[in-house]
């Protein structure tokens, strides 16, 4: 057990009141200093992204989000291997990281070395990416506006945080024998918990697979034994004889019911194959100045967002209302037809959606498709007394399968609050870790060490581009 410092000094700094007597606080400016290389006549075309998940990579690495890179790179600055970058529009979130490589950053990087040996530019990382430091410095810029463009959008316009403020921000430096202990103990301790969180992440993606996989065969095979035929969907394998295989358009009509008179403020999204409520008053995302172009949903609703098949190969794209509200009108809506159970439908079509069905089967630059293109679709129509019998055995599956899932879930995010208490405790110097052994093990890379909790995060990203490109039109 990690125990204190025997003696400790008080500081004026709130988010470091005390530190180890040993140690001192400096001015980030002693230790850092900024490289003003400019790319200038053009040094490099390799151009590096920093980013708070996956730390400085090169920029045609980068998953998604962000701006994109000036095709005149000549206003670029020049980063060097070991230097560390600061996003200054994004420092208060922790978005830093050590380059590994000799590249050009946007101007709105700060690309910091070490002024001499006294410090451990990995040490100064951890300092940076600290939760109580990063914190500490919200209000030290211009803040954040809210602005209107010309149409209508709202837009958040974050201020830099200027770098003669940042220099003159208070740090702790110990020893520099003690910086390296510090790093070689962190860099073993976030590794360990990357590697234990990758685990409890592989559980998931097993419980999910075995989820989807008897809900699969609820909805193809039934829940009783019976005499089968062989399904004209030849992926599907053999269903029940006695179900009835209908196109689509015989079992559901598409609805699009306009907002722009009923004026309907309960706005809707889908997230994670689920509709669930957005805040409609966000100051946060991209949302449109009027909700006039949205359409209205109704409970027993069944919304599909067949959308950027081509690049979005990741997203759940199928989800059924429980209550009235707006959603996007770049999205399918389905209203079932009486003989058949919304519940029932969105199983199955949400079966499809797993199986990768939509894919390939769109145009168009951004690969989308409407009702007229999945009409034809053959849909599997067991009788309504079969359709309440599997509604009723995929919702017990759901239930215990994905109790499991949020136990886990909530075991990772006990990890994550670990990791970041951890790194906190030992670079504020809480605890004193000099005499820890540390044994030999394969360090983890940020990908891992900082891969977010959930395993699909797209589909709201997705629909805010979706908004995006409506509000512009």
């Amino acid at each position: 057990m990690l125990r204190p410092y025997m003696h400790y000094v008080q500081t004026q700094e709130k988010w470091i009141p005390m530190i180890p007597e040993k140690w001192n606080l400096v001015t980030v400016k002693s230790v850092l200093s900024e490289r003003k290389e400019k790319n200038i006549p053009i040094k490099t075309d390799f151009i590096l992204s920093l980013t708070a998940k996956q730390g400085v990579i090169p920029y045609n690495e980068k998953k998604s989000g962000g701006n994109k890179a000036k095709e005149d790179i000549s206003k670029y600055n020049i980063a060097h291997k070991n230097d560390l970058l600061v996003n200054c529009m994004n420092v208060v979130s922790g978005s830093s990281g050590i380059s590994n490589y000799y590249g050009a950053i946007s101007p709105v990087y700060y690309a910091l070395y070490v002024r001499n040996n006294d410090a451990n530019i990995r040490y100064c990382e951890y300092i940076f990416r600290n939760s109580l430091f990063y914190s500490s410095l919200v209000g030290l810029g211009n803040g954040i506006l809210m602005k209107k463009s010309s149409s209508g959008k709202l837009n958040t316009v974050r201020k830099r945080i200027p770098m003669n403020k940042l220099n003159r921000v208070m740090i702790p430096l110990p020893p520099r024998s003690e910086q390296d202990q510090i790093v070689r103990f962190l860099d073993w301790k976030t590794t360990e918990i990357a590697r234990y969180i990758k685990e409890k992440k592989e559980e998931i993606a097993y419980l999910t697979e075995l989820k989807n996989s008897l809900i699969f065969h609820a909805v193809t095979k039934g829940c009783r034994p019976t005499v089968t035929k062989t399904c004209q969907q030849k992926w599907i394998g053999d269903i029940p004889a006695h179900w009835e295989e209908k196109m689509l358009f015989q079992c559901a009509t598409e609805q699009n019911i306009s907002n722009k008179n009923i004026h309907n403020q309960n706005l809707l999204s889908l997230s994670y194959g689920k509709i669930v409520n957005k805040d409609i008053n966000t100051t946060t995302g991209l949302l449109p100045a009027s909700f006039d172009t949205y359409q209205i949903i109704h409970d027993g609703n069944i919304i599909l967002r067949l959308t950027d098949l081509q690049n979005d190969h990741r997203s759940l794209r199928v989800g059924l209302s429980t209550q009235t509200g707006i959603i996007t009108s770049a999205y399918t809506c389905l209203k079932p037809r009486a003989h058949v159970l919304p519940e029932y439908l969105y199983l199955l079509l949400h079966s499809y959606d797993v199986c990768k069905l939509f894919y390939g089967m769109g145009g168009g630059v951004r690969q989308s498709i409407g009702y007229n293109d999945i009409r034809r679709m053959i849909v599997l129509l067991p009788p309504k007394e079969e359709q309440e019998e599997i509604v009723t055995y995929c919702h017990g599956v759901q239930t215990k399968i994905d109790l499991l899932i949020d136990s886990i879930k909530n075991e990772i995010s006990y990890l994550g609050e670990l990791r970041t208490k951890t790194i906190a405790d030992v670079v504020t110097g809480k605890v004193d870790i000099r005499s820890v052994i540390i044994p030999e093990y394969e360090m983890a890379t940020y990908a891992e060490i900082d891969e977010d909790i959930d395993e699909d995060t797209t589909d709201d990203e997705s629909e805010e581009e979706i908004l995006d490109e409506e509000v512009d039109d």
